[in-house]
């Protein structure tokens, strides 16, 4: 049997999740009926069953008279029929995500060959393809993947909503038990309509916006949630795809060793680039925050341990080491036992874990008091100074337990408890700092103003600037500081974070702090800069005894189509320069360089900026090979196609051929968040399709690379161009484009909804493209239906560049199916396609003031967008979008009846809510308008609906 008829026997069944959502949409009606009554009941009811009959045949009667019902609906009464529509998406949800899951654990229970992306399919391609246990070794030994969560404002969802469905997809999991008696399914579905009713009670909108506290708070959810059984869980599945392939030693180990290759990231309370709310208290405090979690999770897992190895001193013979350092303990030992000091004397192993779960808690307490802020001292006799002290003991007690023949009871949760500290150290994540350029030259101008009068910074070019500034970082002895007082509040602020970072390193590890990203690089100087505020905080320098020393890692961020064409000119600027090649080899010898997909997009659309970013990485890793330095790109990736978002695994697959080279660091942010991380079963899921793309993408470090053949590039080149010259004709030469945007999308009105603690423009009075970030751009252009970011210029590029020529659409189409580059492009374009509706884009477009302009407009988009349907499905020979992924493709189908009434709803409430504001301008607060609250339900119930905002 081969691997597509394996996976089709196992391929979740639709009617199976028919029925489930069908239960799910049955238990609502009777909350709905239960706790609304007939009237709203009725009002879901009728919007339901017509938008679902105008799906099957258009209707204009019908379809006019539930507009007119919608607008006789009153605030109350609109709010709840959203709300029934929003916690239906939601439902459907957990539907989708418990079916796919009771699918992939039928595969597993099978013991037959795994889906794609799976650690059993990776390593039997690998194997396949002649890759012994060595290389495999070798390969595991580079493998760094790090996903980065950041806090974006794209998630609209609470907490308090996300724990809520949690219980409900549990819940639900309970009725896929075999051999379930009537009386329990009752028992089972009633709890169910009970957890649907406590969602119908809670408020899913915030009522208000979230600090950057708040924002903190919810990113280390996750950690709590699902990645601390996950990431145990993960290693799991690859030593089990190690034993069943590659087989074992005679002793039943495995035949290779795995290293901690899982890394987690975070910007949250790092973050400050246009977000004045990230303070350096913030920073200390997110720092601190992670900390405190990872420890109380070690706690409450040696507290577990304590009553699992409870091996009897007369039963076996620990090893000598073990017992060396319970010896060792006896320091602290009164301490730990106030007074009986002989407590569990003949039970070597609990012994050790209350004493380790001891140094814990003085570890802990130390955390905790300087988050209150208090001045603590680790108390460095009794606490565990660092995890390395930590897992060093863990070690001890599996390497123990294995000597005398429990190898097998080492192997499980205490092996776990070695993977999580080996994961996460007492740090949790990498918590990376970033600010905009401009920021660090100011604070560079001013503070060697200060220093030597004579330097005028602002007055010298890029060549000056970067002789000036290798010269301070290259001094040998101690750089003159600047008197703070006398500095600008911004320039004190900027040294603080540098201070922050030194504090923090100090306080939860070297590891706690990752990289410090630069928004807007534009020359190496904006590089120099940062190394030479890190050189002012001790970060940096020349050591007497040691030499050159660097605890700065520090990322050039190239984020427009502009920065990618002048990545060449930064990075040689950096790397021929001796000082900063000196401060690099003395950090690790790794040059971070982040890509920004979303910025590149909006900036010349979505051909332009996957080619230039495609481009621009072998560039990148071109230069860096060619200095000896190695190289970790990290990818700025949204949640949508339209910011460089897609399905995981093939995206790292579609990496230019040896640029990966075992690294891989790209940001997660908004629904991606919660759609990967909220379930352990999901996130088990997602980090081994991540991990299984970097394994096969990197074989280039223990096999020959492939290479892209030069004609699919050059054709590339020629689309890239022609897509860009589309977009921009649309986009920046237009004339009334950009209202046309702010007046036919929700863009406006995204600002009042409390999801983010950072402001949707970077200046809040300005209109134009450069001003309005990349996230409420596509969140607006998805809201209304166009999706236009993600595939907008593509089908006007395929077109134009094959014409009329046969061997051209050959060639498009043998790319299509050779060139996994070209082939996730036009896959995510699919996606993209799918979820645009241009009769209902037409509805927003009747929103503008302006309609000779809006029709103008709307019929460009609605053309392309058929032109960029029919090439798509020509040069993938296909008859319908997204037939190569069905699955998804009826998940997105079956959404569109329910989505019809949102969107319907939601122009509503536009044309109300801004009715109300011009009739009342000057007179009251935006929050008087009574038309906002239900708008922003609206604006939520449609995110989740498309499982897209940004």
């Amino acid at each position: 049997m081969n691997q597509a008829d394996h996976n089709d026997r196992f391929l979740p069944q639709d009617k199976e999740l028919r029925a489930r959502v069908r239960l799910f949409g049955e238990l609502l009606g009777n909350v709905i009926w239960k706790l609304e009554g007939k009237t709203v009941f009725d009002a879901v009811e009728t919007l339901r069953r017509g938008f679902v009959s105008l799906r099957k045949e258009e209707d204009p009667e019908l379809r006019q008279r539930l507009m007119d019902d919608i607008t006789q609906f009153d605030t109350t009464l609109t709010e709840r029929v959203i709300r029934a529509f929003s916690i239906y998406f939601s439902l459907v949800n957990i539907a989708e995500e418990d079916l796919f899951y009771r699918w992939r654990r039928a595969q597993v229970s099978s013991g037959e060959p795994l889906w794609l992306g799976s650690f059993d399919q990776a390593l039997r391609e690998l194997h396949d393809d002649g890759v012994t246990a060595q290389e495999l070794e070798e390969l595991l030994g580079q493998l760094h993947y790090q996903p980065v969560f950041t806090a974006h404002p794209t998630e609209a969802r609470r907490r308090t909503t996300m724990e809520n469905q949690r219980r409900v997809f549990e819940t639900a999991d309970r009725l896929n038990q075999p051999g379930l008696g009537d009386e329990e399914r009752r028992l089972i579905t009633e709890e169910l309509e009970g957890q649907i009713q406590i969602l119908w009670r809670t408020n899913e909108v915030r009522v208000r916006k979230p600090e950057v506290q708040d924002e903190i708070k919810y990113g280390l959810f996750y950690f709590e949630e699902s990645l601390f059984e996950a990431v145990p869980q993960s290693y799991r599945f690859l030593e089990k795809a190690i034993r069943r392939i590659y087989g074992v030693n005679p002793d039943g180990s495995l035949p290779m060793r795995i290293p901690a290759f899982l890394h987690f990231g975070s910007w949250i309370g790092g973050d400050r680039d246009g977000n004045p709310n990230v303070t350096p208290e913030v920073t200390a405090l997110a720092s601190r925050l992670a900390m405190e979690q990872v420890l109380r999770e070690y706690i409450k897992r040696v507290n577990e341990l304590r009553n699992v190895l409870t091996h009897s001193s007369y039963m076996c013979e620990p090893s000598a080491e073990f017992l060396a350092s319970l010896q060792a303990d006896s320091t602290i030992s009164n301490a730990v036992f106030q007074g009986a000091s002989d407590r569990f004397e003949t039970e070597p192993y609990r012994r050790k874990l209350y004493i380790m779960r001891y140094r814990l808690r003085e570890t802990l307490g130390t955390v905790s008091r300087r988050i209150r802020g208090e001045a603590a001292v680790l108390p460095t006799n009794s606490a565990y100074a660092t995890p390395d002290s930590f897992l060093h003991d863990l070690k001890l007690i599996r390497d123990s337990l294995i000597s005398h023949g429990d190898r097998n009871i080492a192997s499980g949760a205490l092996t776990d408890l070695i993977r999580l500290v080996e994961t996460f150290g007492f740090h949790l994540h990498h918590l990376d700092v970033r600010q905009e350029s401009t920021v660090h030259t100011e604070a560079v101008a001013e503070i060697l103003r200060h220093i030597d009068p004579s330097l005028d910074y602002t007055a010298m070019d890029e060549s000056a600037r970067q002789q000036c500034l290798a010269e301070l970082i290259g001094r040998g002895d101690e750089l003159p500081q600047p008197d703070r007082a006398a500095l600008d509040e911004r320039t004190r602020e900027t040294l603080e974070v540098f201070e922050v970072i030194r504090r923090m390193r100090g306080e939860v590890g070297p590891d706690g702090i990752g990289t410090y990203v630069i928004s807007m690089t534009h020359a190496a100087s904006h590089v120099l800069e940062v190394l030479l505020l890190g050189r002012l905080a001790g970060l940096a320098g020349e050591h007497p005894e040691h030499g050159a020393f660097c605890h700065l890692r520090i990322s050039p961020l190239f984020e427009t189509i502009e920065d990618l064409l002048h990545v060449e000119d930064v990075l040689e600027g950096l790397l021929s320069n001796p000082v900063y090649a000196r401060l690099l080899a003395a950090s690790g010898n790794v040059q971070d360089v982040m890509l920004g997909y979303s910025d590149s997009c909006k900036d010349g659309g979505i051909l332009a900026s996957s080619w230039n970013l495609y481009e621009a990485q072998k560039k990148i890793v071109g230069i860096t090979d060619r200095y000896g330095v190695r190289c970790q790109l990290f990818h700025g990736r949204g949640g949508t196609v339209g910011r460089g978002g897609g399905p995981t695994h093939e995206s790292i697959l579609a990496q230019p051929p040896a640029t990966v080279q075992g690294r891989i660091k790209f940001t997660e942010q908004g629904e991606v968040l919660s759609y990967k991380y909220s379930n352990v079963e999901t996130a088990v899921y997602e980090l081994g399709m991540g991990a299984t793309g970097l394994m096969l993408a990197s074989r280039s470090l223990i096999r020959p690379p492939r290479c892209d053949r030069d004609d699919y590039r050059e054709t590339m080149e020629e689309l890239a161009r022609l897509g860009e010259d589309a977009y921009r004709d649309l986009i920046d030469h237009t004339p009334g484009t950009l209202d046309y945007f702010y007046e036919i999308t929700p863009v406006q009105e995204i600002g009042y909804l409390n999801i983010g603690s950072r402001p949707s423009h970077r200046r809040k009075t300005d209109r134009s493209k450069s001003s309005i970030r990349a996230i409420p751009w596509v969140f607006g252009w998805a809201q209304s239906r166009h999706t236009l970011p993600a595939w907008y210029g593509i089908g006007t590029a395929l077109e134009t560049w094959r014409g009329d020529d046969p061997a051209r659409l050959e060639q498009l189409q043998r790319m299509y199916q050779e060139w996994p580059f070209f082939r996730s492009l036009l896959s995510n374009c699919q996606m993209a396609l799918t979820k645009a509706d241009m009769r209902t884009a037409a509805e927003y477009a009747r929103l503008s003031h302006d309609t000779d302009l809006s029709e103008r407009i709307y019929s460009r988009v609605r053309e392309e967008h058929s032109r960029t349907v029919n090439e798509v499905l020509r040069v993938a020979q296909l008859d319908g979008l997204m037939e190569e992924t069905p699955l998804l493709a009826r998940s997105l189908q079956r959404r569109n009846p329910y989505l019809d009434p949102l969107n319907s709803i939601q122009i509503h409430l536009l044309r109300q809510s801004r009715g109300f504001e011009a009739e009342n301008e000057g007179n009251g607060d935006a929050r008087e308008n009574p038309w906002i609250s239900p708008l922003l339900r609206s604006i939520n119930a449609i995110a989740a609906g498309m499982r897209n905002t940004g």
